[in-house]
């Protein structure tokens, strides 16, 4: 079963104005977007439509490993359910991510690169988030307050510095990392590693950064 609601249906034209989209940035390149796009396997999850024009679509064919599906938002157990795309999102260079997310112990591999060497965006404590592009050292980002909860992350890079806002407020923003990132799969990382705990709503990805994109992508996840 599909779920189409009807901004889908009338081609997303319907939106108060003066509202911002993902959609209205041309460096948008994937839009997993909150209760669109979902294909439903009886209440779990066998895909999720890039609302972008680029069609990296998530998808899971093995019932077993697909997420949980209710009011909008997908529910990963950390045992190694995921949705995975057939295409590469590729980031060179600056980017902005958005997340809508409650990771809960041992949190786990919210965006990945589901290849051999791949790794790509991982919570790793109570209060850190590791981020791993091209096999190169890792770097850790560091939460100001102690423990997740239900909110919002942004990640954004400008001239490989790394910053990360969580619910609006800025975290961490002196860590520097180059090279590619490669993202295909949302819940697991090189070759289903480390699987997410908790859950996701939106997913937006973005190949540019700025001061305005970075304020409406933290604007649009505060309100969903």
């Amino acid at each position: 079963m599909k779920i189409l609601k009807l901004g889908q249906m009338l081609g997303g034209s319907n939106r108060p104005s003066g509202v911002w989209l993902p959609t209205d940035e041309s460096s948008l390149e994937a839009w997993y977007q909150k209760e669109e796009g979902i294909t439903l396997n009886g209440s779990d999850v066998s895909a999720w439509a890039d609302s972008s024009t680029n069609s990296h679509n998530m998808v899971q064919a093995t019932a077993s490993e697909q997420p949980a599906y209710s009011s909008g938002v997908l529910t990963f157990d950390g045992t190694g359910e995921s949705l995975q795309s057939a295409s590469d999102i590729s980031l060179s260079g600056d980017f902005t991510i958005g997340v809508v997310l409650s990771p809960v112990t041992p949190f786990g591999t919210v965006l990945g690169d589901n290849t051999a060497v791949g790794e790509w965006l991982r919570i790793i404590s109570a209060s850190t988030v590791r981020i791993k592009i091209d096999n190169a050292t890792a770097v850790d980002l560091s939460l100001d307050v102690s423990g997740w909860s239900a909110g919002y992350m942004v990640l954004t890079r400008a001239s490989n510095t790394i910053s990360m806002w969580w619910n609006g407020v800025l975290q961490s923003d002196t860590e520097v990392l180059s090279g590619t990132a490669d993202i295909d799969a949302i819940g697991v990382r090189k070759t289903d590693l480390n699987p997410y705990n908790g859950t996701i709503s939106e997913v937006e990805i973005f190949s540019s950064t700025s001061a305005g994109l970075t304020a409406n992508v933290n604007t649009r996840l505060a309100s969903l």
